[in-house]
């Protein structure tokens, strides 16, 4: 790391210690971000107090185990300082274009690690027994920074009164779904005056139409994934008026419904085209896409009640089957140009390489305690590292170098060997 570097990243850790308290607290929080930057294939405790204080790495591991694992600082408070810091860095590049929410999953063995159950595991791409997460990230095209972080809690842990004691979770905790975590993250990034981008999420978080609802109700346009059996009104037309009857299944009438899937059966053939959205690693990705407004909305609505929204469909090109389709809503405006709506539709890249850049250059995933707030302070630890990457790339020219040290490397102790693995859970 250079001078400049240096001073910045001191800079960067002056301003975030001075929302957690005493001096000695400060002094962890470098230790532990320097951990978490410094090279090294595992970023837990134990070998980062190896790197940052050779001469005393019992003292260190300790001092950081307890600065991470029980310290009362908030995480919402650091959380803030990184985006007063990290976002203006973001945005000398150009304004926050999107808002992401999307979860992770950490794989974890045993059962005792707060949150820990068998369900899916993205990182692994099965169920397994692991943590979830769910997040929220703003980004523009050159940068994206984790905004917001919070573990989900299973229902047999939310209930499970001993479990959560052993674990630390506050009282105040209860179990709720990904998606109510999710709205509770966008409305805290609302309430903060973070700049407002388009929310971008996913099939499972966009299918949920009372979510999409309270996201308008905000204020913020969305562009939501669905599944291709999700009820519209197909183009041009609309509900006509309420209707009270039932049908067999106990559900109003509403004869014009159709699904997203049947919208995209009866497009024609022009209406389909092949659009490019981002330079990949070896050539321009592109698919073919097509776009039409729809209305989607409760049974017996009325059309004023009822607004237009984009439907955007992707068909990938060569294949002749619609189940490969992927479906999405927008409430972007009526007038936004087609590679416009497909760039920001496809920008949810940007929180696949947070969740990469995180996990493997900063060690996400390595944290060994199973306390609530250990948890949450390690993540939030991790932000904080990933924000000053964020930041001192920002500062690189774009001809300039780029950095793949920031920090130097401190020598291990004569015979240290780290424990590896993360421990039982």
């Amino acid at each position: 790391m250079d001078l400049g570097s240096e001073a910045r990243f001191a800079s960067y850790v002056a301003a975030l210690g001075s929302v957690i308290g005493q001096a000695p607290r400060t002094d962890r929080l470098r230790d532990y971000c320097t951990g978490l930057i410094l090279p090294g294939e595992r970023k837990s405790v134990e070998p980062m107090a190896a790197r940052t204080a050779p001469a005393r790495v019992s003292a260190q591991h300790q001092a950081l185990l307890h600065f991470v694992g029980t310290g009362d600082w908030s995480d919402a408070k650091v959380l803030a300082k990184i985006n007063e810091q990290v976002v203006p860095a973001i945005t000398k590049h150009g304004p926050i274009e999107v808002w992401i929410i999307d979860d992770t999953g950490l794989p974890k063995k045993g059962r005792h690690s707060v949150g820990v159950k068998s369900q899916y595991c993205g990182q692994l791409g099965k169920e397994a027994n692991c943590q979830v997460a769910v997040s929220l990230s703003i980004a523009n095209h050159f940068a994206s920074l984790p905004v917001g972080y919070r573990l989900y809690l299973p229902k047999e842990w939310a209930e499970d009164r001993a479990r959560r004691d052993q674990a630390g979770v506050p009282e105040d905790i209860r179990f709720k779904t990904k998606q109510q975590i999710a709205l509770e993250l966008i409305q805290g990034a609302h309430a903060s005056g973070l700049p407002h981008g388009v929310l971008l999420m996913d099939l499972d978080y966009g299918r949920d139409s009372r979510l999409r609802a309270k996201v308008s109700a905000l204020g913020l346009s969305y562009v939501a994934g669905i599944q291709s059996n999700v009820l519209m009104w197909a183009p041009g037309t609309g509900p006509k008026r309420p209707d009270k009857s039932l049908n067999n299944n106990g559900r109003r009438n509403e004869p014009d419904l159709i699904s997203a899937k049947e919208v995209a059966r009866a497009l024609p053939k022009d209406a389909w085209r092949t659009i490019r959205w981002r330079e990949g690693s070896a050539d321009w990705l592109s698919s073919r896409f097509a776009r039409v407004r729809v209305r989607v909305g409760s049974r017996g609505a009325i059309p004023a009640q009822v607004a237009e929204e984009w439907l955007l469909i992707e068909w990938p090109e060569g294949e002749t089957q619609f189940s490969k389709c992927k479906y999405w809503l927008s409430t972007l405006p009526a007038d936004i140009g087609f590679e416009q709506l497909v760039d920001i539709a496809k920008m949810r890249w940007r929180i696949e390489r947070d969740y990469q850049e995180l996990k493997q250059e900063v060690g996400l995933g390595h944290y060994e305690g199973r306390g609530w707030r250990g948890f949450h302070h390690h993540a939030t630890l991790c932000i904080a590292a990933y924000g000053f990457l964020v930041a001192e790339r920002a500062a690189i020219p774009p001809s300039g170098p780029a950095s793949s040290a920031l920090l130097p490397t401190s020598d291990l102790p004569d015979g240290y060997r780290p424990r590896g693995a993360a421990l039982a859970a």
